[in-house]
């Protein structure tokens, strides 16, 4: 059977997260970029169909490397809504002991929902509840990936450490050591796909160093080398953590992270905030990545992640939307516009512009979960695209694409591809009916916080 080529062509405006001149399109063939083409440049072999995209403005598709889908359902809940992380945490976690697998269906739904119309393509979460009957909650999260046709990295997120022994959860919302690093090595097994193209990986997630236990962290870690997957947590990211740290085991959170065989390039960590310039360094040599999560990190107060000292250190830096509960949205293009804002404040506007949060969005967030096959716009890379249009009212008098899509505050595509297949199309989620399950989901979260 002769190969189906597709033109995508002459791109108003493209981003490719590398140095190549992609302004005359791409050739995509068996959801692959084959060609990238320059101005003025045409395929060289034949394509079977041309998609004209000189109204839009072409993206690698974006990749969100930290989130907590289960957490759509508790978004803007009164309570929470001017507290800190620690008090914010503790008052939750009771409501989200309360999670079903019906309800974690339909938040996690909706957050990737929310993620794929705002151009995301690949979404990393951090499931670290599994309340009695919420056993299976990753394989609930496998299912929704795989209707909505998206790549995730799905963390089997894990506590340990309840109030009763020092720690910040409640005890219904932890688990033993045995049957967390049982259920990992049974989602690893069962779930997580290898080398170009993989759709569904596994990585091991014991949450928070105010929620696990030393004995977790080095557990998780072993496996995590015997198996080759990787590893997430939180760090560093609220000064009441460090000293959490300090208190506990006599150590500053990358001291700690160190004595639990954690310092490596398999590990990427979350908000990563309070660091020094030891510790950067250390960071950078050892190539652990950090996700920033701006939106998050304004909204409990934490701090400023140190972007610019940890990518010139040698550690990767990506992008997470965080949340839903701390954000409270899931859309990658604003968190993009926040990160862009919030790092200017610390470094200037002319060290961080639209294209250096862009490449943490795509290219940095793929090199967080270990990818080289997604993240840019380059021959051999899984054809993952997300195209926007300025038709708009909020970008009437703008001139140059590339940075209106930034400055003007786009939050929705027109058109997502993933693999080489159109999953969103002129702003609408192919097969799914977004009113229904909005319904649905609304009253989900009423009965949630209700009781």
């Amino acid at each position: 059977m002769p190969a189906n080529r597709t033109w995508l062509k002459n791109p108003l405006a493209i981003f490719p997260a590398n140095e190549l001149d992609a302004r005359g399109g791409l050739v995509i063939e068996d959801g692959v970029i084959r060609e990238v083409l320059a101005l003025g440049q045409v395929p060289f072999l034949p394509c079977q169909q041309t998609f004209d995209a000189r109204e839009h403005v072409v993206l690698p598709g974006l990749i969100n490397t930290h989130h907590h889908f289960y957490q759509t359902l508790t978004r803007a809940w009164g309570p929470v809504v001017n507290q800190p992380l620690f008090p914010w945490l503790k008052t939750l976690y009771p409501v989200w002991a309360r999670l079903t697998p019906a309800r974690l269906e339909l938040a996690t739904q909706v957050a990737l929902a929310e993620l794929l119309l705002s151009g995301c393509t690949t979404a990393a979460d951090h499931h670290y509840l599994f309340p009695g009957g919420l056993e299976n909650a990753i394989d609930v999260q496998v299912e929704a990936t795989r209707k909505l046709g998206m790549r995730a990295m799905l963390t089997r997120g894990s506590m340990s450490l309840g109030e009763a022994d020092g720690g910040l959860p409640p005890q219904q919302t932890v688990q033993q050591g045995e049957v967390i690093l049982a259920d990992s090595q049974r989602l690893i097994h069962s779930y997580h796909e290898r080398g170009a193209g993989a759709q569904i990986q596994i990585a091991l997630a014991p949450c928070s160093p105010f929620s696990v236990t030393p004995e977790i962290m080095r557990a998780s870690a072993d496996l995590a080398e015997e198996l080759d997957v990787r590893l997430h947590t939180h760090l560093a990211e609220t000064l009441d953590e460090e000293n959490f740290c300090l208190q506990r085991f006599g150590l500053r959170t990358v001291d700690y992270l160190d004595s639990v065989g954690w310092l490596g390039p398999r590990t990427w960590l979350a908000h990563g905030i309070h660091f020094n310039a030891e510790e950067i360094a250390r960071l950078g040599a050892a190539g652990t990545g950090v996700c920033h999560c701006p939106s998050s990190n304004m909204r409990l107060a934490s701090g400023i992640c140190p972007t610019v000292e940890l990518t010139d250190s040698g550690a990767p830096v990506g992008i997470g939307v965080d949340g839903s509960a701390s954000n409270d949205a899931s859309n990658m293009l604003l968190e993009t516009r926040q990160a862009l804002y919030l790092q200017r404040l610390r470094y200037g506007a002319e060290a961080i512009t639209p294209e250096r949060v862009l490449s943490w969005a795509t290219r940095g967030s793929a090199r967080l979960l270990g990818r080289t096959d997604i993240g840019e716009l380059a021959v051999g890379k899984q054809a993952d695209l997300a195209l926007f249009k300025l038709d708009e009212l909020r970008f009437s008098g703008s001139h140059d694409p590339l940075a209106a899509l930034i400055l003007c505050g786009a939050d929705r595509a027109d058109r997502v591809m993933i693999g080489g297949r159109w999953r969103v199309t002129d702003g609408q989620i192919d097969g799914l009916d977004l009113q229904e399950l909005i319904a649905r989901h609304r009253k989900a979260a009423a009965q949630l916080v209700a009781g």
